[in-house]
């Protein structure tokens, strides 16, 4: 049987606590809970972060000087939307030459087929001879091979003309723009950075012990200061990077975040909160509620009631909360009985 003789460690916390001996006055009979085990498999909460699926620097495929930039951070941006300008009047120029050496190239070609007919005529005549009518044949091939060489440049030249403006990739928003005004853009300079709202993700480094593929289950994602603030994903929609940190020992998890939630940004800190791969049956989780903890500086407790009826205080460690319950790790076992009101226990043992 167990003794209602108060520990060491009871009266001390008791003491520490400001409690004095454990004289319990005739007042309203306390609320008492009797502690209950909830079985639950073994979870892995680490800590992530927010990211855009969809996270794009914009570069010009041309050199040339900016001449305009028509965005600023924080605009939203639509698919194929000009971002910014670069100086065409070299393309420009380039394109027109390259015109006027076509049109040049064509007048050759004219005279040279003219003069090929002319020289076709005369061998069937047997007035010249072979040599001289293949003579002429070669130049007809070549001034028609210089024209669709020409032509295959005015093209480039006129293509690359419209590569001076810088578009959108897609519906975004845009959160970088470290060109300027008259700055030089050079191909593979990023000019614009451009992510899609829509499309983000979480992504947590999670230890190599818990690598493979996902049991089935929810994986659950927290992010302060947004709306909702937790979103349950099915464990299937997570994917694994294939490949393990080598300093750090991790692999990293990526899971989708739905597109209703507000105020979530790229870099946001998130906490996620998953099924751990292989570990099998966990230990039952104690629970108590949120109004039966005690703290008083570094010292958290609850008040245990023995057969009589009688409160002594026992000293907890304490987990994560679950609604309006917090979890006890250790000092208290399922099946003992605690009170629900730890306050009116402390008046009661004053």
């Amino acid at each position: 049987m167990q003794s209602s003789t108060p520990t060491f460690a009871t009266v001390a916390l008791a003491v520490a606590l400001g409690l004095g001996a454990h004289h319990v006055s005739a007042a309203t009979p306390l609320a008492i809970q009797t502690v209950q085990a909830a079985a639950s498999g073994q979870t892995l909460t680490v800590d992530g972060r927010v990211e855009a699926v969809r996270d794009t620097s914009v570069a010009a495929p041309v050199p040339g000087a900016i001449v305009a930039v028509l965005v600023r951070v924080g605009d939203r941006v639509q698919a194929g939307q000009e971002l910014l300008r670069v100086d065409a009047r070299a393309a420009a120029q380039n394109a027109a030459a390259s015109v006027a050496q076509v049109d040049a190239a064509r007048a050759s070609l004219e005279v040279a087929s003219r003069e090929y007919e002319r020289q076709v005529q005369l061998h069937q005549k047997q007035y010249i001879s072979q040599a001289a009518l293949d003579r002429a044949q070669a130049q007809w091939q070549a001034a028609r091979a210089q024209v669709q060489a020409l032509q295959a440049q005015a093209n480039a030249a006129s293509t690359q003309s419209g590569l001076h403006t810088v578009r959108a990739p897609y519906a975004g928003v845009v959160v970088e723009v470290p060109a300027q005004l008259g700055d030089m853009a050079l191909p593979g300079k990023p000019l614009v950075r451009v992510f899609d709202p829509s499309q983000l993700r979480v992504t947590a480094d999670v230890p190599r012990t818990a690598m493979g593929t996902l049991p089935g289950g929810t994986l659950t994602m927290n992010i302060p200061g947004t709306e909702p603030g937790q979103w349950t994903v099915d464990a299937a929609r997570a994917t694994w990077v294939p490949a393990v940190d080598a300093a750090t020992h991790t692999m990293q998890l990526r899971v989708p975040l739905p597109a209703d939630g507000k105020g979530i940004a790229p870099g946001m800190f998130a906490r996620v909160t998953l099924p751990a791969a292989g570990a099998g049956e966990a230990a039952p989780r104690v629970f108590v509620p949120r109004s039966a903890v005690l703290r008083r500086a570094e010292m958290t407790g609850v008040y245990v009631v023995d057969a009589e009826g009688r409160p002594a205080l026992r000293q907890v460690r304490l987990g994560r909360e679950r609604g309006g319950d917090v979890e006890v790790l250790s000092g208290l076992r399922a099946g003992e009985r605690v009170a629900t009101d730890a306050a009116a226990a402390t008046a009661q043992l004053r």
